[in-house]
């Protein structure tokens, strides 16, 4: 994301660089009438291409319109004769023309490769030549080849030794060579070598521009091209030997669909084998938009015979191409697909990729109670234990918890990751879909999500570790770390899934697992700063194996960062901004909008279309209540929190806090639950100061329980919240006239929030602190301390704090 392209357009030539390029090509003054004439008329008929300048020039060469005078010794040509080829001739005639007079057997080779691509190694064009029939060679070429092939016959034989054109035997046995070996394929390299229209490195080759390969396909008849190509990789997929038929699958399968219209029935199977396998192959390589074609054209092939019989090759295609079509975003084609399966009478376990997909699809779209109901439904007719869709009692949440500490018995991280693999094909399935369930059941039912997390480490401590174990062992770590308060046992369940990751076969959850022990675990007893790098590390990596949603989690997971450990605040908007055409593409609308929530946020602060952010947020919060998402809602709670706290907005701070309710609750393990606690306490303390009598004994009992839970995380080792300790230690002793205190608070927090690069915490821990100095009537240190807040703030970037503290300055 840090790296800077240089895109470099190279156009066409203009006229008085074209002179040049044909002076120096024939050795010739460029200020000559003759030079600049002929480059003119080259240059008309080219418009600058270099290349086709130079073809042209060779083929007035070798059409004999151009010679070398040695009396002279300089290059002469008829400007007359010369204008009538420019005129009547474009580049792909010249190179047609040109091919014209190259030795049969190099045309043929040229035909050959011309169908394997711009680059082809030398052997599989060999191959296809020792295998293809000359019947098959001549009837694919143009009629219009063939006589001229004809014409020139008597020509060529004066120069080899044979006197009849192979063309004109009608031989159905493979091609063989004028004597009898590899010398001819030798000779015909050695000629488009030399006449420059390939490149030739050892076994690889290329042709020297795609106007050459276009002019090499041109020879073959329009009718016969897709035949053509699909006997070539007939004879490909039959000779090449397994390795290499592996470095070459997506030639020979896009050659083999070419002539799939005229396949027969087991024809058709075998493409529709090769398609999957070349599919699968693309997804491999995170390119799902080809292996979407792959999958398609293989079902195309089989079609609605796909499903009589041994209907494996049907099913594998549908649920691979439903995957890729999930990836892409075709959502469309996705549904479809899934519904093609499950509409099908066969066995649950084989609709298992389908549902999954169902199920991914649900909750990337925001629609988290689809996502549940299709999950408990898939789990039920697997005939798994499912738990019923409501809230759970705290009873039963610590019911649970304590039968899962039975079972870990103290295991450490690696008797954990030491446990055997599960082999239970059905409780495999069912990992992965409660993998599922957990995600949705975080933001409209936060209650289950313990019993969820606890269901599957149960499973994987009974019954053997899936690649679905790593996220489960980081979801009861990031239940330790947050809600049970024992940060440092979660931690050891948080490494337990990366040690499970490192086992083969088990790292494919590996994006999810590292978002889940970098955003929820390891901030409890590390810096936030140190989980920047791996999220980012891992969205790149995520996208790379095609595990989109996770890699976008861990992207905005990643600016949630930048941004509460004071990062600047334009830059933080251009990466936001860059990012929402990706997840719009991606159709990840859950991730895009906690994203919108960010960016109008640093907008806000920024002072970029407040009025409008209001409306955006408020908005968010509605949609948010009607669909049940209360983990958004508590999201979008939160930053509005930070404008109110940042704008010293005390008042609408104090409703939104009240209003706003448990917001913990909906935030379990998140750096949000953390930063909201803080600005809660804030606020609390704030209205407080400004209250009396039973109000302010209520404000001040309220600070002290969340400052409590603070405190709390400070002493388990939690060092992102040291600063926020000082802070509200300082106002409180600012509320019980503690002055002494109160100024030794302020200063700590002012110098730990430095410390740290928190810039933004700093800009307020001096703005409180010039707030306390002013009710003392201290104008040097108010003085001092407003003016830091100011610099502070410009240097984040939050244009309209600065506004504000101009006008009270």
């Amino acid at each position: 994301m840090n790296v800077s392209i240089t895109k470099i357009k190279i156009g066409n030539l203009s006229v008085n660089y074209a002179i040049p390029l044909v002076a120096e090509a024939l050795g010739m003054d460029h200020d000559d009438s003759k030079v600049k004439s002929l480059a003119e008329t080259i240059h008309r008929k080219t418009e600058g291409n270099p290349f086709f300048m130079l073809t042209f020039l060779r083929s007035l060469y070798d059409e004999k319109l151009l010679q070398y005078n040695f009396g002279v010794m300089k290059w002469i040509w008829d400007d007359n004769a010369v204008n009538s080829k420019i005129v009547t001739e474009n580049v792909a005639s010249v190179l047609v023309n040109k091919m014209n007079r190259l030795q049969e057997e190099t045309q043929r080779m040229l035909m050959v490769a011309s169908c394997l691509g711009a680059t082809f190694r030398l052997s599989a064009v060999m191959t296809v030549m020792k295998n293809i029939s000359q019947v098959e060679m001549r009837d694919s070429m143009k009629s219009s080849m063939r006589a001229s092939m004809r014409s020139v016959s008597g020509t060529a034989s004066s120069m080899r030794s044979s006197s009849v054109s192979l063309l004109s035997l009608d031989l159905s046995n493979a091609c063989i060579d004028q004597d009898g070996s590899d010398s001819s394929y030798a000779s015909s390299i050695e000629e488009f070598e030399g006449e420059g229209l390939c490149e030739v490195d050892n076994e690889e080759c290329r042709f020297m521009h795609d106007q050459i390969q276009s002019a090499a396909f041109e020879l073959i008849s329009p009718e016969q091209r897709d035949s053509f190509r699909g006997r070539i990789g007939s004879i490909l997929l039959q000779t090449l030997p397994p390795e290499e038929l592996e470095a070459s699958l997506f030639e020979v399968v896009g050659l083999l669909n070419c002539a799939s219209s005229n396949a027969t029935d087991e024809e058709r199977d075998e493409l529709a084998r090769m398609n999957l396998k070349a599919g699968i192959k693309a997804s491999e390589n995170a390119a799902f938009d080809t292996a979407k074609v792959y999958f398609k054209t293989g079902r195309e092939a089989l079609g609605s015979r796909g499903w009589e019989g041994d209907y494996r090759i049907m099913l594998d295609l549908c649920s691979h191409g439903a995957n890729a079509c999930f990836v892409t975003g075709d959502f469309d084609s996705m549904n479809a697909l899934i519904d093609e399966v499950l509409s099908k009478d066969i066995d649950t376990k084989e609709k298992y990729r389908v549902s999954d997909i169902k199920v991914k699809s649900f909750y990337s779209a925001g629609k988290f109670n689809e996502s549940i109901d299709a999950a408990l439904d898939f789990n039920r007719q697997l005939g798994l234990p499912t738990p019923q869709k409501k809230p759970a009692s705290k009873f039963t949440i610590i019911r649970e918890f304590i039968q899962v500490k039975r079972l870990l018995k103290n295991k450490t991280a690696e008797d954990i990751a030491n446990l055997p693999d599960l082999d239970d094909e059905r409780y495999e399935m069912g990992q992965r879909m409660n993998e599922h369930l957990a995600i949705s059941i975080y933001h409209v039912e936060p209650t289950m999500f313990p019993l969820i997390i606890f269901q599957r480490v149960t499973t994987s401590l009974k019954h053997g570790l899936s690649s679905s174990s790593p996220p489960g062992f980081a979801g009861l770590g990031m239940l330790l770390c947050g809600p049970f308060g024992k940060p440092h046992e979660g931690r050891e369940m948080a490494r337990a899934a990366e040690l499970i990751l490192e086992k083969p076969g088990m790292n494919s959850r590996a994006t999810h697992t590292v978002f889940i022990t970098q955003f929820f675990c390891y901030h409890w007893t590390s810096p936030l700063q140190d989980t920047i790098e791996p999220l980012l590390e891992w969205y790149q990596r995520g996208l790379e194996i095609g595990d989109t949603n996770r890699a976008c989690m861990c992207l905005i997971a990643r600016m949630y960062c930048l941004y509460f450990v004071g990062r600047a605040l334009d830059s933080i908007q251009k990466e936001l901004e860059a990012s929402i055409p990706v997840l719009t593409l991606l159709k990840h609308d859950d991730v895009k909008l906690n994203t919108i929530t960010l960016l109008t946020t640093v907008k806000k602060l920024r002072g970029i279309d407040s009025k409008a952010g209001d409306k955006i947020l408020d908005s968010m919060l509605a949609s948010a209540a009607s669909n049940g998402d209360f983990s958004l809602s508590a999201t979008v709670n939160l930053m509005k929190l930070e404008v109110f706290v940042f704008y010293q907005d005390w008042k609408e701070a104090i409703d939104l806090v009240r209003k706003a309710g448990n917001v913990r609750q909906f935030l379990t393990g998140f750096f949000h639950s953390v930063r909201y606690t803080f600005l809660e306490a804030l606020t609390y303390l704030k209205a407080a100061q400004s209250s009396s009598g039973w109000k302010k004994r209520l404000m001040k009992k309220c600070a002290h329980k969340t400052t409590h839970l603070i405190r709390g995380w400070a002493k388990n080792g939690n060092v992102n919240v040291v600063h926020h300790l000082y802070i509200l230690d300082a106002e409180l002793a600012v509320l019980n006239g503690k002055n002494n205190k109160a100024k030794k608070n302020f200063s700590a927090a002012i110098i730990t929030s430095s410390r740290n690069g928190l810039l933004h915490d700093r800009a307020l821990a001096h703005e409180l602190s010039s707030a306390y100095f002013k009710a003392q009537g201290d104008d040097y240190w108010w003085k001092y301390h407003i003016e830091r807040s100011r610099a502070c703030y410009q240097e984040w970037g939050c244009g309209e704090k600065v506004k504000k503290l101009d006008a009270i300055m």
